[in-house]
């Protein structure tokens, strides 16, 4: 399950073109569709889920079945053996760590029938059709790289930072420190401390609450892997009295680039966010009809993000030799986004 495909970010505009399933199956039968989701921790999670029952309800030939899992490791394994004996005709899983999943996949694989993982992934079995979603680790290592340049541009000497890390595990949590931590590690930077905020902003804002406690005075870079954690990470350092976002004590980085992180950069809170698309569901559809029609998907689907910033703060910078490109937070930006 090596191949890849790059996917534009329209989704709204490639649901509107992809073709409704009714035209597949027979206008009268529903496809039976189980979809496990993580939670509802974040406004991205909001977010994503929205995406799925807009495109898999009834109107479009579908039968959704939706379980909210709400973080809880045994209680997604038990919704997927559910939806095996609904019979349902096709099975989403958004998994909330990456590890424990090959019984219960094997279990589908029996059944016949086929599962799409999204946004997380599964690594300790490949009993799935394909998976849809981002690249975590080139988030991180884009949060880190423009992090060199932006400090580089202003002067800034030496990095102290403090990260704020989503649920330990997810394979959005590894991908985000692997990546931020590997750039960390090249230029020398002083990561002092790294705890989880389980992808909440009551866990962002206890976490931060600590920080600046133990830590008063010794950091100047905040990286908090979702807005969510951001915006507890921003009260607690206005209880605080840090300040914070451009030209301010402390560089606030964060992941996710939802609506209302955005408008936060937009105000000059988080100094650049990093986005993880939800609009997955489209795409997903893609997939299914594919194996509707017998034919094999592509088995990796990465979708395409940007990083965003305002003007002053968008700097040039590569990965891997790869120029990127950053995205000035307007407020049409803010409008048109998730």
């Amino acid at each position: 399950m090596n191949k890849k495909v790059l996917v534009p970010v329209l989704a709204a505009a490639m649901a509107a073109a992809i073709m409704p399933v009714s035209s597949v199956m027979a206008e009268d039968e529903l496809i039976k569709v189980g979809f496990a989701q993580v939670g509802h921790e974040s406004d991205w999670r909001t977010a994503s889920t929205k995406s799925c029952q807009d495109v898999f309800s009834e109107e479009n030939g579908y039968d959704l079945s939706f379980v909210d899992c709400d973080n809880d490791e045994a209680a997604q394994k038990e919704a997927v053996r559910s939806f095996i004996e609904q019979d349902v005709d096709y099975i989403i899983i958004d998994p909330i760590i990456a590890t424990g999943w090959d019984t219960v996949l094997t279990e589908c694989d029996e059944a016949g029938i086929p599962v799409i993982v999204i946004d997380r992934t599964i690594d300790d079995s490949d009993k799935y059709a394909a998976w849809v979603g981002s690249n975590f680790k080139t988030e991180g290592l884009a949060a880190g790289e423009w992090l060199k340049a932006y400090a580089d541009a202003q002067g800034i000497e030496e990095i102290n930072a403090l990260v704020i890390s989503g649920t330990t595990g997810a394979s959005a949590q590894i991908g985000r420190s692997d990546g931020f931590n590997e750039v960390a590690e090249k230029y020398g930077w002083n990561v002092i401390d790294e705890q989880t905020g389980d992808f909440t902003e009551a866990g962002g804002q206890e976490v931060m609450e600590n920080y600046c406690k133990s830590y008063e005075g010794q950091f100047n870079v905040v990286v908090c892997q979702n807005d969510n954690e951001a915006f507890g990470a921003m009260t607690a350092m206005d209880n605080a009295g840090v300040t914070y976002g451009p030209g301010n004590d402390v560089i606030l980085i964060s992941f996710d680039a939802c609506t209302a992180g955005l408008e936060d950069v937009k105000a000059g809170k988080i100094t650049a966010d990093f986005e993880c698309n939800p609009l997955a569901a489209p795409f997903v559809e893609e997939v299914i009809q594919t194996l509707a029609a017998g034919e094999e998907p592509e088995s990796e689907v990465y979708m395409v993000e940007h990083w965003y910033a305002l003007a002053d703060q968008i700097v040039d910078f590569e990965i891997d030799g790869e120029a990127q490109e950053m995205t000035e937070v307007t407020d049409e930006v803010i409008e048109a986004q998730y």
